[in-house]
Order: structure tokens, then sequence, then C-alpha cells
């Protein structure tokens, strides 16, 4: 190791230099740290995909036979024979112009292509340009020059010194050389949900895309970018496809320096990393998957909206290809019929090239129908109005991960919030203290501590916090410090601060090597302690934690003088009343600093942590305030207008998280709502074995609005629950937020998931879809407001596409069948269909959202996509558009007293008559383009036209080309120019549509029941298979744990805890009390014992042996105890360990729950004495740190 570190030019605690031609040199030789995306698809292969569209191709092999046809001239030319086929073919020499139709065609066809192309092609760089700036985001910090600083991940060279913490994410391979405690997550890489325990002299290899579950350190970088972990797996799966020649020499070169020490251990994860590739095992796959998902961006993935629009494209592209079949033959049959039955013509074969010309004609025209048919657009509208809204959502603070998840957003029914960051500012300043016997509600001067209080407080905060928090001096003048770092630790350094003293100058004597040990803070452990050794070569511990965790280890207190004086557990409860619960009903979060002393001989075992960190004296008791955002209860306001329930899951203490839940409005004074903590809940939802029921949950969820001391696990048991609900009708869609590693599992879960960009931890940030990066609650409002804005702008799309269809579908084919001949030709469907596609698609996609959007309830997972009330908007419209276009058709030529354009022979030149047909449906699309802006059944459509300026400019735009294409269009577009007259009669025509819309929404949808289920997905069809196979694939946690072999020993822990949360409530029952109180504390203590000892030996000695079971039944039946009003929820033994008797005796009691504690739970009356709520939550019992480890 020693050997390595010089041979790459490494000083250790300075690091590098940072000399620009150095780090050069450095990534020539090893490589950057960047593994090359694929490259992305130029815009021919864009056209080429375009092409690939079979509606597109079946059109230009009309317009090739087309455009063949009419350059061949048959001989049989002037021949009567072929009747009426020929007539007026030569008018005006018109023949010649018949390649035109053709060739329109063709143009269009390019058209679309581009357009196609083009969309793809910005949808592309716009995802790319997200992924950077994901990429850019991610910084870490490095040790350049003695000084730590941070640096974006793509910067990292070999032989820097990285400074590692829990919750990132490793960017590089490396070796450790100093850590505290350090745990790796390597399931990404071996598929071993285990955390690895890495320490320099023992195990120090540290890999790529592998997370830090627990503890710190420094590791000297070995391999970046694709010669690191996560860059072998990624170029096996062919995401760096040209680096890999390149590696493959470099592989070789490496190879030869280095085959001593590191790429013995790099080989073998080389050749797992290539076993893995093929075992699809059920966790190492799962990663393998995630892998692959990142290497191919492009993959897109389905929502639900848009598993619900290709279900709809795809029916009615069938509906589509059925009437265009249908005019196809009915146009062949009739034209047979007339001529070879009805006029008994013979079929010559001069005449054949003019029959064939009929055919391609009749063809096109099916072709057409089939082109106005399919929506084509509805893909593109998706695509449209998300990427338009992950645009803007970025300068909401929204950085959109997943496409789908911001659609997802505008869904949910159920927000899962943390407290600290998200709610309040993540600003902790402490405010009070109890220290030497004195509860100071403000900050006390330095003068009024002991001396030697006061010496001993400054080193416990100063050396037991991470050394990379920092108060660093404001950026602007009077602004602020800035809080560097862990922001709890921040709170305790700025109480440092403010008590006169420096605590940079303490950990200068004391730097981070010289370190003896740390105890890192956990989810589990919920407190953190240093080791240091003293000149005299004897150990003093701070700890540090959350106050009744921490409380419970002590067995000591330093007086008003600094002299130690014994703490007693009745010492421990009136703190609790008088110091603790005051502060947490502030608000508060409350931590205690502790310390204890070791002598040096014999040297402690530091591996017991459980009686190292026991016996201690506590210094003081810190309230560390952190305000609530003040824009939090107007946003939370919104939420629950909006029909969303908001949730507060926090791993602070119950009544802290109760007053910080009142002051934003999560649950109001005199509501039944539960506000719970993690234990409390727990014991709500796992049976007797300790496994979790939904039905337990379904009690639960509804009312719970508050979830406190809660564990990432119960978090994620907790959004899995309200997922897997089938209480309600409609599925809950539930968004969660997170920050730390361990809410990655719930994130993950979560239909949407938050991660903080500011707070939140590389793992975390992998898990989510949403990166919120200002960590603001009102920016998930904003992103339900923009995903409820997706929804709506697909929904007013399809209304007005599916109008347009509708009519033109039915005018196509009733013409053809009528007339021989569709009023609409191929050239005018086609830009009847770029307007109705690409251009509405455009307009309706980009309408910005309004507040109005929060005003209603969620939309949920199975409602259909068409609503009646658009349902019956499309009718309507459908109607008055068929009305008009067929009164046009058909005595349109008596109205106007111009030639009628019916029956008109093959060639002949445009007819003005069906070009005011053609113009009169353009209108009314662009009238009705106006109307489909609401969708709900406002009455004023122009509401906020002007704030969405790119519909305003495509409605004048089209307007302004149909203009060109009708008095210009000539041959190609089938149009002849119009005069004023019949213009102005056109766009009456059209906004008679605005004046019908008016008509349309005055009719109630109650009348029109045959509305109702229309576009309807049913349930099943509505989850997307790969949704459905994940559900079966997921396991909870919990029973994952369960299945090691562990249920035994769970059954008995679930006994034990039983039987403790029994006890427990003996002390905390008021009923009781007095009871209690004849009796010394010492028997009651006793009695604990008695209990756990009885039930160890039933589960050493054998788990069933009948003489244990009858020692706990015999202590359950105990005259003493007996349960009279306070029968918790769970049965007090497990049921096959009671007799026939007992089981008598125990229906005969009242099961309600706990009663003392039910009305403080359910939150009903907030100003009850939180005295006996403090009790149930921090119960006396010695053997309270084994429960809560449980």
């Amino acid at each position: 190791m020693k050997s390595w570190v010089s041979r790459v030019s490494l000083s250790p605690p300075a690091g590098l230099t940072g000399d620009p031609a150095d780090l050069d040199k450095r990534k020539d030789v090893y490589g950057q740290n960047l593994i090359p995306p694929k490259k992305p698809k130029t815009f021919l292969q864009l056209v080429w995909e375009a092409l690939q569209d079979v509606t597109l191709i079946i059109l230009e092999i009309a317009a090739m036979i087309s455009l063949g046809l009419s350059f061949y001239q048959p001989p049989g030319e002037g021949s009567e024979s072929c009747g009426a086929a020929n007539a007026g073919a030569e008018d005006e020499g018109e023949a010649e112009a018949g390649w035109i139709e053709g060739a329109a065609i063709l143009l269009s066809v390019v058209c679309v292509v581009l357009v196609t192309a083009f969309n793809d092609w910005s949808k592309e760089k716009q995802f790319r340009g997200l992924q950077s700036r994901i990429e850019q985001e991610q910084k870490f910090q490095v040790v350049r020059g003695s000084q730590v600083i941070q640096l974006p991940v793509a910067d990292i060279v070999v032989g820097d010194i990285a400074q590692i913490k829990y919750g990132d994410l490793l960017p590089a391979d490396g070796i450790l050389i100093q850590g505290n405690d350090l745990k790796i997550d390597e399931s990404s890489l071996t598929g071993e949900s285990d955390h690895v325990r890495k320490s320099a002299d023992k195990d120090p290899m540290l890999l790529s895309g592998t997370h830090v579950m627990e503890g710190s350190g420094r590791m000297v970088v070995t391999a970046v970018g694709v010669n690191s972990q996560t860059g072998i797996i990624f170029t096996l799966l062919g995401a760096g496809g040209e680096e890999e020649e390149k590696k493959e020499k470099k592989g070789k070169m490496q190879d030869g320096n280095m085959e001593n020490n590191q790429t013995k251990v790099k080989k073998q994860d080389g050749a797992a990393a290539m076993e893995m590739q093929p075992l699809k095992s059920a966790e190492g796959g799962e990663a393998d998957e995630k892998e692959k998902k990142k290497a191919s961006v492009s993959k897109k993935e389905k929502s639900v909206l848009q598993g619900k629009l290709t279900k709809l494209a795809v029916q009615i592209g069938k509906a589509g290809l059925v009437m265009s079949a249908i005019t196809v033959i009915i146009l062949v049959l009739y034209f047979a019929i007339d001529n070879f039955v009805l006029q008994k013509r013979q079929w010559l074969p001069e005449c054949t090239p003019i029959y064939i010309q009929y055919f391609v004609k009749f063809f096109i025209i099916g072709v057409t129908v089939l082109v106005v048919a399919v929506p084509e657009g509805l893909p593109l509208a998706v695509t449209i109005s998300l990427a338009y809204s992950v645009k803007k959502m970025m300068k909401d603070n929204n950085l959109v991960r997943h496409l789908d998840a911001c659609e997802t957003m505008g869904n949910a029914t159920a927000i899962c919030s943390d407290k600290t960051g998200t709610l309040t500012t993540n600003r902790m300043t402490a405010v009070q203290c109890y220290v030497g016997d004195v509860h100071y509600k403000v900050i006390p001067d330095p003068s009024s501590i002991p001396p030697k209080t006061l010496d001993i407080l400054v080193s416990a905060i100063s050396i037991n916090s991470a050394y990379t928090t920092k108060i660093l001096p404001p950026d602007k003048e009077g602004g602020l410090p800035k809080q560097v770092g862990n922001k709890t630790e921040c709170g305790l350094l700025g109480l440092v601060l403010d008590l006169k003293r420096d605590y940079q100058s303490i950990r200068n004597q004391i730097p981070e090597e010289k370190l003896y040990k740390v105890y890192t803070f956990n989810s589990v452990r919920k407190s953190m302690s240093t080791v240091t050794k003293l000149q005299d070569g004897s150990f003093r511990m701070y700890s540090k934690g959350a106050s009744e965790i921490v409380l419970k280890k002590c067995s000591r207190i330093l007086n008003e003088v600094g002299e130690q004086r014994v703490f007693r557990p009745r010492d421990r409860d009136d703190m609790v009343k008088k110091v603790i619960e005051p502060m947490a009903c502030d608000g508060l979060r409350t931590i205690c600093v502790a310390y204890r002393d070791f002598s040096a001989d014999p040297e402690p075992n530091w591996d017991d942590e459980n009686n190292i960190v026991s016996d201690l004296t506590a210094i003081c008791v810190v309230g560390i305030e952190d305000p609530v955002r003040p824009e939090v209860p107007e946003a939370i306001r919104k939420c629950q207008r909006a029909g969303i329930t908001v949730r507060m899951v926090t791993g602070d203490n119950i009544n802290t998280a109760r007053a910080i839940a009142i002051k934003c409005g999560i649950i109001h004074p005199g509501e039944d709502f539960l506000c719970i903590d993690g234990k409390e809940f727990n014991r709500r939802i796992r049976n007797e074995k300790g496994e979790v029921e939904q039905e337990r949950i379904d009690k639960v969820w509804p009312k719970l609005r508050v979830l406190a001391r809660s564990s990432p696990t119960d978090k994620h048991t907790l959004v899995k629950g309200i997922i897997d609900s089938t209480l309600v009708d409609q599925r809950q869609v539930v968004a969660v937020t997170g920050d730390g590693t361990n809410d990655g599992p719930a994130l993950k879960k979560a239909d949407v998931g938050f991660a903080m960009g500011i707070a939140g931890t590389d793992v975390a940030k992998e898990a989510s879809d949403i990166i919120l990066t200002d960590d603001n609650f009102t920016s998930i409002v904003k992103a339900v407001m923009w995903g409820r804005n997706v929804y709506d702008s697909i929904s007013k799309f399809l209304q007005f596409q599916l109008t347009v269809n509708v009519v033109a579908v039915i005018v196509a084919f009733t013409g053809a069948c009528i007339t021989q001949d569709s009023p609409l030709k191929a050239v005018q469907m086609l830009w009847v269909n770029l307007i109705m596609d690409t251009f509405a698609s455009l307009a309706l996609a980009t309408e910005p959202p309004t507040e109005s959007l929060l005003m209603r309830k969620p939309y949920g997972r199975n409602k259909p996509l068409i609503s009646s009330t658009m349902t019956k908007n499309i009718l309507g419209h459908g109607i008055y558009q068929l009305i008009i276009i067929f009164t046009l058709l058909f005595v349109g030529e008596q109205i106007f007293d111009i030639d009628s354009g019916r029956n008109a022979p093959l060639h002949s030149p445009p007819s003005e008559h069906y070009t005011i047909i053609f113009n009169t449906f353009v209108m009314m699309q662009l009238f009705n383009e106006i109307n489909a802006r609401k969708i709900h059944g406002e009455r004023n459509v122009f509401d906020g036209i002007f704030r969405n300026p790119i519909f305003c400019s495509i409605v004048l735009g089209t307007f302004a080309i149909q203009i060109v294409i009708v008095q210009f269009g000539g041959k190609p577009f089938s149009c002849s120019p119009l005069d004023l007259e019949k213009w102005m009669w056109c766009v009456f025509l059209g906004l008679g549509e605005l004046v019908w819309g008016q008509v349309i929404s005055s009719i109630p949808n109650s009348k029109l029941r045959f509305l109702k289920g229309a576009g309807q997905l049913t349930q099943k069809d509505d989850m997307p298979e790969e949704e459905m196979n994940e559900d079966q694939e997921e396991i909870d946690h919990a029973e994952r744990e369960l299945r090691r072999g562990q249920i035994l020993w769970f059954r008995g822990l679930s006994r034990i805890q039983t039987q403790i949360e029994v006890v427990n409530t003996f002390k905390s029952g008021t009923s009781f009390q007095g009871a209690l109180r004849r009796q010394s504390s010492t028997t009651s203590q006793n009695q604990d014992i008695r209990v756990v000892n009885a039930f160890r030996s039933s589960l050493y000695e054998g788990l069933e042996k009948p003489e244990s079971r009858t020692s706990i039944h015999n202590f359950m039946t105990h005259p003493e105890f007996r349960i009279e009003d306070s029968t918790p929820h769970i049965p007090l033994i497990d049921d096959t360990d009671i007799d026939d008797e007992a089981a008598r005796k125990n229906s005969s009691q009242p099961s309600s729950p706990n009663k003392n504690n039910n009305a403080i739970d359910s939150g009903i009356n907030l100003t009850t004495d939180t005295s006996k709520s403090a009790a149930s939550s921090s119960p006396g019992s010695p053997l309270h740190s084994l429960e809560t480890s449980l």
C-alpha cells in the first residue's frame, strides 16, 4: 500500500497539489472519470425511423404509382369505348398536371417526416442536457493542497484523496487510508444486501457505484471512468462501445504496472461482473437492470398516461383501418358495377392504364381516410407536453429524472414528507439549554456556567461531530453565517460560538486522525460517540444524541458547580417532564450531550458497544430550533384543498413532531387524527409473529398524519401499505420525500420519489424520480400543478383531435360512397392532419398551468382518459361540423350559385364548390381549437389565451397558410381561389363553432347517461405489465429478514417485546400509578427482569418448554397484576401459549386500546397534559434500550 501511494506521488494528509499540468498528465495516463455516453442518433437516423411509419409507407407507394401512371400515355386514348372513365380528361390540357397530386402527396409526406424527426431530435437533445445537468450536480469532497474542496465527479483523478461519508455514492475505485466505522452496501455489484465493513488494515478496497451506508473516512482514488468497477460493467453492457479497444490496450499496460497488488482484486471483480451478467439472480438482476436502464437512456418508459394513450391510439387506428378498407372496396365495386354491369362495357386492353389510374385514385382516397383516422399526433403531444413541462419545472426547482414522474404527480393522492429541511428551513439554531441543574430559556452567558462544565461541553461538541461540519462567515455583509455539513451539528457548533469559544482550535489540537474510535450516527443508534486518548493514557468518550435515548444511558449528571452527582431513573423522569417535554412542545429538537472516562489499564473492549456507551455522565440538554418555512402552511393548505393528504414522517420526538405539524397545518387542534411514533406504529401493524399485515395497516393509515421516531423501514412499510391498500376504490398514488441513504427503499417504492437536492445523499437522488433543487415543500406543490397540467393538456389535445378524426373519416367515407370521390382530397387531408396533429399538439400541449388546477380532486389511476364532458364536446362539435359539411356538399352549389363539384371526371380542374368545403372545414377546426382549451365545461374559452404566445402564433400562422393554400394552392391542393364574400362565409361558419360550444356546455352531463363509460380503461389493463411484475418481485424488507431463518428469533423477541409492553403499560398507565407507588420501584424492576429472564429461558432452552410456559403464564395471572382497563391491542402472549382457561379469562376482558394513551395518540385532545404520553413514549424500563434496538 505504502509503495503504491508513493508510486502515484502522493503525500496522504495533504493530497494532490492541484497543479493543472499534473492533473492533465494523470488524466492522460489513467483516463478521465467519465463513462462515455452512447452516441446520440443523428438527424438522418431519426428521419429514417420516422419513415418506418406504416401509413406513410402506404402513402408513398400510392403516390409513386400515381406518379408513374400520370406519365404513361396509353395508346387507346381516343377510343370512346373506355367510356366515362376518359371523359373530360383532356380539359384545358390538365392531363399534363396529373403528376401534381402524386408529387404533392410525396411532399407532404416529407414534411410530416421532417417534423417528426425534428421533434425526436430536440427531445433527445433535451434529455441529454438534463442528464448532463444531473451529472454536474453530483459533487464530491476531495483534499487538494491540504484544503477540502468540492469537485464535480468528472474532475476526480487517480491519486486524489476523497473524503467519504454516510450517504455517498462512490464515484471511483479506491483504497481506504483512514476510516471510522465504515460500512458499504455493495449490492449494486455483488447482489449481496448485507453491508460490508471496511477498514484500512482489513479489506480496504472501495469500488465505484457502491453506497456508503455508515461511517466516514478517506480513500485514495485508484481507478476512474472506464477502468473503475462501474466502468467495466458499463463497457460490458456496451455503453462505452468505442472505448473498449482503448481500454483493452490500457488494461494491458496497467496489468504490467500493477500486477503485484491491485490487479488481482480487480480481475476477480471483473470476473464477478462478467459472471453476474448472464445470471438474473433475484437481487443481482435488479442491479443489472438498473445499470442497463442507465446505459440506455433513450429507452422510453411507459407511464400510466402513455399506456392509456397507446391503447386509445391502437383502438382508433383499427377503426380507421376498417373504415378505409370499406371505403376502397365500396369505390372499386361501385366503379366496376357502374361500368361493366350497368353499362355493359368490355375491359379493353388499351383501357387498362386508365382503369388502373382510377383504382389508384380510390386506393389513395382509402389511405387518406386511414391517415386522418390514425392519431399519430398522440405520442407527439405527450412528448411535447412532457418535455415542455420538464423544461419549465426546472425553473420551479424540480429536476425531473424520469419523464413519466411529472405526469404521475398530477394524480398524487398522498404525500409523505420529511420534516427537516422540507417543511422546515434546515437552519438549526440552539435556543434553549439545560446545564448545571438550570433550564435556560435563552442561551446563557458563559460566566453563569461552571468553568469545568463549560470546558467539557465545548470539547464534547467540537470533537464529537463530523470534522466536515463547519460554520463559515456569511457570504454577504450582515447575512446569516453559512452552515456546512450536518445541520444539527451546526446548531451545536453555533452554541459553542454563542458561548464565546472557538471549536476550530480544539479540533486543531486533536485532528481527525488522532480520534481513537468513532461510533458514527445511524438510524438505529440515534446517537454518536467519539473516543479520544488523554495525555495520561486514559480514555474519554463523548456522546451526543436524541435526549431520551442518551439520558437512559446516563447514571450521573454534572451539577451547578460542575461536580458529578447521581442521576436516578426518578430524576430522569423529572427531567423528561420538566425540561425535555416543554422544549419538545415548543417544536424544539432535544439533544443530550454526555461523556464517560475509562482507565488505561485494562483497555476496554471497544467492540462491546452496549457496555461502552452506558454509565455516562450527562453534561447538558440542548433545545435546537428548526423554524417552519414561512411558505409551507399555505402550500399544505393548497394540497389539502386539491384532495392530497399530507403526512409527516420524521425521526424526531413525537412532541416536537406534533408541534411542528400543528404549525404547518398538517393537523388542527380538535381533529380526530393519529400522531404516533414508530414503536406504536409497529405495534399496531404487526401480528404476534412480528409480520406486517395489510388489514392492520388499513386500520391505521387513513387517519395517520404524523409518524415520529420512525425508522426507514417504517417509512417503507407505510408507503407500501398505502399503495397496496384496497380500502378505497381508487388506488392511492403516493409521493415521498427523502434525503437519507436509508430512504432509498421508500423512494423507490413510491409512485414518485422526491430527493432533496441540497441535503440529499447521492443514494437518495439515485433512487428518486424528481430532485428538489431547493429542498422546499412548495416545489412539490408546483410539481403537482405541472403534473395535472400535463394530463389536462393531453385531454385538450385529445378532445380536439378526436373531433377532427370523427368528422374527416365520416366525410371521406360517405362522400366516397355517394359521389365516388372524397370531398377532401389526399393532399388536403394531409394538411388537415398536419394542423391537427403537429400544430395542435404544440399549441395545446404548451398551455401554462394555473392555480385553478389545484381546486379539484386528483383524477386517480382508473379514471377514463376521455371524461363525459369531453365525450359530450366531441360528439356535439362533430355533429355541428358534419351538418355544415354535408349541407355544403349536397346543396352548396345552389346556396353559392356555383358549379357542382360532385361526380367530376378524373383529371378535372379543382372546383370552387369543393374548395369551399375544404376551407370551411379548416376554419371550423381553427375555432374549435380555441374551444378545446377548456375541458371541464368552462364558459370562457378565451381565459388566459394571451399567456400562451405559442397558441396564438400557431392559430394565426395556420390561418395565414390556409389563405395561401386556398388562393395560390391550385392543382396540387385541388383548390380554386375564392372571392371575399365566400371567404367571409367560410369564416362565419367557423365562428359558429364558438357559439355552438356555448350551447353544448349548457347541456348538463346528467342528461347524457350513455357518455359514462367512454374511454374507460379496465382495471387490469390499467397497470402496465412491468408494474405488475415489479409488485410480484418486490419483497418487503421485513419479510426478507424473516425468511432468513430468523423466524424463531423474531417470535421470541416479539414475545419479550409484548412482555415489556405490558410492564411499561403498568408503569405508565395512570390508573395503576397508585398501585405502583405502593410497591417500591425495585420490586417492579425485579418483576421486569423476572419476565425477561423467564422469556430468555423459554427462548434458549427449547422454545416450547412446558415449565417455562407455565412460569410466564403464572406471572401473567399473578394477582398483583390484574389488567383491567388497559389491555393493549396485541394479545399478551402468543395464542398458542395460553391454555383454554386463560383464553376464557382474556376474552372476558375489554380489548380496548390503552385508554390513557388514546386521547393523546389520536390527537383529539391536543390540550391534554402531555406528561402521560411522555411517560408512555419514554418508559422507565431498564430494558428499554433493548426494546428500541429491536
